[in-house]
C-alpha cells in the first residue's frame, strides 16, 4: 500500500527553544505512528539567523556575500540535528541533511539563489529505511559545492521544491499564527482566519508585505499547483489552504489587507524632461541590487519632473546615495529620503469583476484624513504609501468598512 507523504515546515518560533523542539518531535512522531512518510524542513531556531547577521556586522559591516552564506546556513544545521536528537528519544527513527547533502543545487547568487535542481535519492533511502527525513531549510549548494541561501523566509521554498520534487500529497507550512488573516492580527484583533485563499491573493499579500509566507514559495507553489496547509504548530487546528481557485471567489471583493512599514521613499526634484532620464537612474539602481517598487513621475508643465519611488528600507540608504550621484550627474534638484511611510494595500480576486474598489478605498482613508503619497494597482491589488504615523488606523478602518471584521 502507498504509505501517503506528507513535507512539514517549521518556522524559527516553532523550534526556538528547547521545549518547543520537543513538541515539534512529539507532532512529528504522532503524524509518523498514523502511517505517513515525513520529510520535515525546518528553520534556524527563534532569532539565531538575526543575531548571526548582528554578529558578522560586528566584525565587519560589508562583509562578502559567499562567507555570510557560509555563515548563516550553520542556523539550519544546530536545528535539524536537535530535532534528530529528539525524535530519537521519543523511540523513533529519524535522520538529518543539510541542504548540500540532499543534493539542493542552486546557482550562485549569494544570498538568494535560486534552486536549479534537485537529487532527492538521499531523501527517498532514508524514507525508505523507516526514517523521519529532516532537511535543513533555506540553503543549498552550487555545483561548485559553495554553499548559498534562498532568501529570508527561504525555509519556505526548500518545503514547496521537495513536495514538488517528491510529489508529496501534502505540504504543510507551520508557522506561529493559526493561518492566514484577513489583515494582521497584532494590528487588528478583530481579524478573522480565511479558511481557503487562492494562490494569486496570498502572492499579493506576501509580496505586498504579509509577512506569513515567503513570495517565491508561493510562486512555486502556484506554477507546479502544489497545495499548501498553512497552520499553528501551537495548536490542532486547521489552518488555511493556499489552493489554485477558490467557488464563489468574485464574491468576496477584498479578501485581506496587508501593512508594510519596511519601506522607505525617494525623491528626485527638478529632473529635465527629456527620454533617457529615468533609464540612467533605474539602471545604477539595478546594478547595485537594489529593487525598486512603486514608481511616480510627475506631469511636467515647466519642462522639469520630479521623481518618486520606494525601496526596502534596508536599500534605503545605498539608494540614496546612488540617486544623489546620478542627480549631480543628470544636474537636477535635491534628492529627499523619506522612512517615515507605510503601505497599506488591500487584496482580493473578486476585484476583477467589482468597480469602484480604488474609489471606495481613497473615500475610506480621506474620511479619516489620511494623505496618499502615491497609489499602485494590479488587476486584484490596490496600494497606497501614506504617513507611518497613520498605518494602523487607515489598516482598522480599511478592515472594518469592507466587512473583514469578525
Amino acid at each position: 500500500m502507498h504509505k501517503r507523504l506528507i513535507v512539514q515546515k517549521f518556522g524559527g518560533s516553532s523550534v526556538a527553544n528547547v521545549e518547543r523542539i520537543q513538541k515539534v518531535a512529539q507532532r512529528v512522531v504522532s503524524y509518523s505512528k498514523k502511517g505517513y512518510q515525513l520529510v520535515v524542513v525546518v528553520s534556524a531556531l527563534g532569532d539565531t539567523t538575526d543575531e548571526l547577521v548582528e554578529l558578522a556586522d560586528k566584525i565587519n559591516s560589508n562583509p562578502s556575500e559567499r562567507e555570510m552564506d557560509m555563515l548563516l546556513s550553520t542556523g539550519e544545521q544546530i536545528s535539524v540535528a536537535l530535532l534528530a536528537m529528539a525524535i530519537h528519544k521519543l523511540g523513533a527513527k529519524a535522520i538529518s541533511f543539510t541542504g548540500s547533502q540532499v543534493g539542493i543545487i542552486t546557482d550562485t547568487s549569494h544570498t538568494r539563489a535560486r534552486i536549479i535542481k534537485i537529487n532527492t535519492d538521499k531523501i527517498k533511502e532514508g524514507l525508505k529505511n523507516g526514517n523521519i527525513v529532516i532537511v535543513a531549510g533555506f540553503q543549498g549548494v552550487t555545483i561548485n559545492q559553495d554553499i548559498t541561501t534562498l532568501g529570508r523566509g527561504g525555509s519556505d521554498l526548500t518545503a514547496v521544491a521537495l513536495a514538488k520534487e517528491l510529489k508529496a500529497d501534502s505540504c504543510e507550512i507551520y508557522t506561529d499564527v493559526e493561518g492566514i488573516f484577513t489583515t494582521d492580527p497584532r494590528v487588528e484583533p478583530c481579524a478573522k482566519k480565511i479558511k481557503k485563499i487562492t494562490y494569486d491573493e496570498m502572492l499579493e499579500m506576501a509580496s505586498l508585505g504579509a509577512q506569513v509566507m515567503q513570495a517565491r514559495s508561493i510562486e512555486v507553489a502556484k506554477k507546479f499547483d502544489v497545495p499548501l496547509h498553512v497552520r499553528s504548530s501551537f495548536s490542532k487546528n486547521s489552518g488555511t489552504m493556499i489552493i489554485k481557485e477558490v467557488k464563489n471567489m468574485e464574491d468576496v471583493v477584498v479578501n485581506g489587507i496587508t501593512l508594510n512599514k519596511k519601506e522607505a521613499k525617494i525623491t528626485l526634484y527638478q529632473v529635465t524632461d527629456k527620454p533617457g532620464v529615468a533609464v540612467k537612474l533605474f539602471k545604477k539602481l539595478a546594478d547595485a541590487g537594489v529593487s525598486v517598487d512603486m514608481i511616480v513621475q510627475n506631469v511636467s508643465h515647466t519642462r522639469q519632473t520630479d521623481i518618486s519611488f520606494t525601496v526596502a528600507k534596508a536599500d534605503a540608504a545605498k539608494a540614496s546615495r546612488i540617486t544623489k550621484s546620478v542627480a549631480k550627474k543628470i544636474g537636477a534638484g535635491e534628492v529627499i529620503l523619506d522612512q517615515n511611510i507605510a503601505r497599506v494595500s488591500i487584496v482580493g480576486v473578486g476585484m476583477r469583476s467589482h468597480h469602484g474598489v480604488a474609489a471606495r478605498m481613497f473615500g475610506i482613508l480621506a474620511d479619516n484624513k489620511i494623505n496618499i503619497e502615491m497609489i499602485s494597482t494590479s488587476d486584484i491589488s490596490i496600494s497606497c504609501i501614506i504617513e507611518k504615523k497613520n498605518a494602523e488606523i487607515a489598516v482598522k478602518k480599511l478592515h472594518a468598512d469592507f466587512g473583514l471584521s469578525k
